[in-house]
Protein backbone atom coordinates (compact mmCIF):
# COMPACT_ATOMS: atom_id res chain seq x y z
CA UNK A 1 0.00 0.00 0.00
CA UNK A 2 1.39 2.99 -1.07
CA UNK A 3 -0.82 5.85 0.26
CA UNK A 4 0.23 7.45 3.61
CA UNK A 5 -3.71 7.90 3.97
CA UNK A 6 -6.53 5.33 2.71
CA UNK A 7 -10.43 5.09 2.96
CA UNK A 8 -11.29 2.27 5.42
CA UNK A 9 -14.82 0.52 4.60
CA UNK A 10 -16.34 -1.64 6.69
CA UNK A 11 -18.29 -4.82 5.00
CA UNK A 12 -20.07 -8.36 6.01
CA UNK A 13 -18.21 -10.43 4.04
CA UNK A 14 -18.61 -8.48 0.54
CA UNK A 15 -16.09 -6.09 0.43
CA UNK A 16 -14.20 -7.98 -3.01
CA UNK A 17 -17.98 -7.73 -4.59
CA UNK A 18 -17.94 -4.22 -3.63
CA UNK A 19 -14.31 -3.37 -5.07
CA UNK A 20 -15.11 -5.08 -8.29
CA UNK A 21 -18.48 -3.31 -8.53
CA UNK A 22 -16.71 -0.19 -8.07
CA UNK A 23 -13.71 -1.09 -10.36
CA UNK A 24 -16.60 -2.17 -13.47
CA UNK A 25 -18.47 1.21 -13.11
CA UNK A 26 -16.45 3.99 -12.17
CA UNK A 27 -13.00 5.51 -13.84
CA UNK A 28 -9.84 5.31 -12.46
CA UNK A 29 -11.11 2.27 -10.41
CA UNK A 30 -9.01 -0.88 -9.73
CA UNK A 31 -9.12 -3.54 -7.38
CA UNK A 32 -5.83 -4.48 -6.09
CA UNK A 33 -4.43 -6.91 -3.33
CA UNK A 34 -6.73 -9.52 -1.72
CA UNK A 35 -5.21 -10.40 1.91
CA UNK A 36 -6.66 -13.44 3.54
CA UNK A 37 -6.82 -14.02 7.07
CA UNK A 38 -4.02 -15.53 8.68
CA UNK A 39 -6.15 -16.71 11.56
CA UNK A 40 -9.44 -17.07 12.91
CA UNK A 41 -11.30 -14.06 13.80
CA UNK A 42 -14.79 -12.87 15.13
CA UNK A 43 -16.37 -12.91 12.30
CA UNK A 44 -14.05 -15.07 10.19
CA UNK A 45 -12.02 -18.05 9.53
CA UNK A 46 -7.99 -18.15 8.63
CA UNK A 47 -7.93 -17.85 4.90
CA UNK A 48 -10.79 -15.78 4.72
CA UNK A 49 -10.76 -12.57 2.50
CA UNK A 50 -10.08 -9.87 5.65
CA UNK A 51 -9.25 -6.95 3.29
CA UNK A 52 -8.89 -5.38 0.01
CA UNK A 53 -7.18 -2.80 -1.44
CA UNK A 54 -9.04 -1.08 -4.23
CA UNK A 55 -9.36 2.20 -5.70
CA UNK A 56 -12.11 4.34 -6.67
CA UNK A 57 -11.93 7.50 -8.58
CA UNK A 58 -8.41 7.44 -7.75
CA UNK A 59 -9.12 7.46 -3.86
CA UNK A 60 -7.11 4.43 -2.26
CA UNK A 61 -9.64 2.44 -0.15
CA UNK A 62 -9.42 -0.69 2.04
CA UNK A 63 -12.51 -2.79 1.88
CA UNK A 64 -12.58 -4.80 5.54
CA UNK A 65 -14.89 -7.72 6.16
CA UNK A 66 -15.30 -7.19 9.62
CA UNK A 67 -18.77 -9.00 9.61
CA UNK A 68 -22.24 -7.43 10.79
CA UNK A 69 -21.26 -5.10 13.34
CA UNK A 70 -21.34 -1.40 11.69
CA UNK A 71 -23.55 -0.52 8.33
CA UNK A 72 -23.05 2.73 6.54
CA UNK A 73 -24.10 5.52 6.88
CA UNK A 74 -24.89 9.02 4.86
CA UNK A 75 -22.57 10.36 7.18
CA UNK A 76 -19.92 9.72 4.25
CA UNK A 77 -20.45 9.52 0.84
CA UNK A 78 -18.04 9.33 -2.21
CA UNK A 79 -19.22 12.49 -4.42
CA UNK A 80 -18.44 11.74 -7.99
CA UNK A 81 -17.99 14.76 -10.53
CA UNK A 82 -19.81 13.92 -13.99
CA UNK A 83 -19.16 15.88 -16.86
CA UNK A 84 -22.58 15.06 -18.91
CA UNK A 85 -25.61 13.84 -18.73
CA UNK A 86 -24.75 10.45 -20.26
CA UNK A 87 -21.92 9.77 -17.59
CA UNK A 88 -24.23 10.99 -15.19
CA UNK A 89 -27.12 8.23 -16.20
CA UNK A 90 -24.71 6.07 -16.93
CA UNK A 91 -23.16 6.41 -12.71
CA UNK A 92 -27.06 6.96 -11.20
CA UNK A 93 -28.26 3.63 -13.15
CA UNK A 94 -25.30 1.14 -12.19
CA UNK A 95 -25.54 2.09 -8.97
CA UNK A 96 -28.93 1.92 -9.07
CA UNK A 97 -29.61 -0.98 -10.87
CA UNK A 98 -26.77 -3.14 -8.94
CA UNK A 99 -29.58 -3.58 -5.78
CA UNK A 100 -29.17 0.16 -4.74
CA UNK A 101 -31.41 3.05 -3.70
CA UNK A 102 -32.30 6.23 -5.41
CA UNK A 103 -31.94 8.92 -3.02
CA UNK A 104 -32.40 12.75 -3.17
CA UNK A 105 -30.23 15.85 -4.43
CA UNK A 106 -27.94 13.50 -6.49
CA UNK A 107 -27.57 10.91 -4.06
CA UNK A 108 -27.74 7.12 -3.93
CA UNK A 109 -27.02 4.40 -2.37
CA UNK A 110 -25.64 1.12 -3.39
CA UNK A 111 -26.43 -2.76 -2.64
CA UNK A 112 -23.38 -2.22 0.13
CA UNK A 113 -25.38 0.82 2.32
CA UNK A 114 -22.44 3.01 0.77
CA UNK A 115 -23.56 6.27 -0.02
CA UNK A 116 -22.60 8.51 -3.54
CA UNK A 117 -23.38 11.61 -4.79
CA UNK A 118 -23.42 11.75 -8.62
CA UNK A 119 -22.66 15.10 -8.74
CA UNK A 120 -22.86 17.06 -12.49
CA UNK A 121 -20.00 19.65 -12.94
CA UNK A 122 -22.72 21.79 -14.62
CA UNK A 123 -24.60 21.77 -10.99
CA UNK A 124 -21.46 22.90 -9.40
CA UNK A 125 -21.74 25.74 -11.33
CA UNK A 126 -25.19 27.00 -11.28
CA UNK A 127 -25.48 26.91 -7.64
CA UNK A 128 -22.31 28.52 -7.56
CA UNK A 129 -23.61 31.49 -9.63
CA UNK A 130 -22.20 34.87 -9.10
CA UNK A 131 -26.23 35.83 -9.79
CA UNK A 132 -27.42 34.32 -6.71
CA UNK A 133 -31.21 34.44 -7.95
CA UNK A 134 -29.85 32.53 -10.95
CA UNK A 135 -28.06 30.17 -8.31
CA UNK A 136 -31.21 29.81 -6.35
CA UNK A 137 -33.37 29.01 -9.14
CA UNK A 138 -31.50 26.32 -10.09
CA UNK A 139 -30.84 24.74 -6.07
CA UNK A 140 -34.78 24.48 -6.22
CA UNK A 141 -34.32 22.86 -9.04
CA UNK A 142 -31.84 20.19 -7.62
CA UNK A 143 -33.80 19.55 -4.44
CA UNK A 144 -36.75 18.32 -6.40
CA UNK A 145 -34.45 15.54 -8.00
CA UNK A 146 -33.14 12.74 -7.42
CA UNK A 147 -30.87 11.98 -10.39
CA UNK A 148 -29.37 15.38 -11.56
CA UNK A 149 -31.40 16.50 -14.80
CA UNK A 150 -28.77 18.80 -16.33
CA UNK A 151 -31.11 20.31 -18.89
CA UNK A 152 -33.74 21.09 -16.00
CA UNK A 153 -31.04 22.97 -13.86
CA UNK A 154 -29.55 24.89 -16.99
CA UNK A 155 -33.70 25.81 -17.47
CA UNK A 156 -33.77 26.99 -13.95
CA UNK A 157 -30.86 28.98 -14.19
CA UNK A 158 -31.92 30.89 -17.09
CA UNK A 159 -35.05 31.15 -16.07
CA UNK A 160 -34.64 34.89 -14.69
CA UNK A 161 -32.15 35.71 -17.46
CA UNK A 162 -33.56 38.41 -19.78
CA UNK A 163 -34.22 36.87 -22.79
Amino acid sequence: MASKNTVCLWYDGTAVDAAQFYAETFPDSAVGAIHRAPGDYPDGKQGDVLMVEFTVAGIPCIGLNGGPHFKHSEAFSFQVATDDQAETDRLWNAVVGNGGQESDCGWCKDRWGLSWQITPRALLAAISDPDRAAAQRAFDAMMAMQKIDIAAIEAARRAGAPG
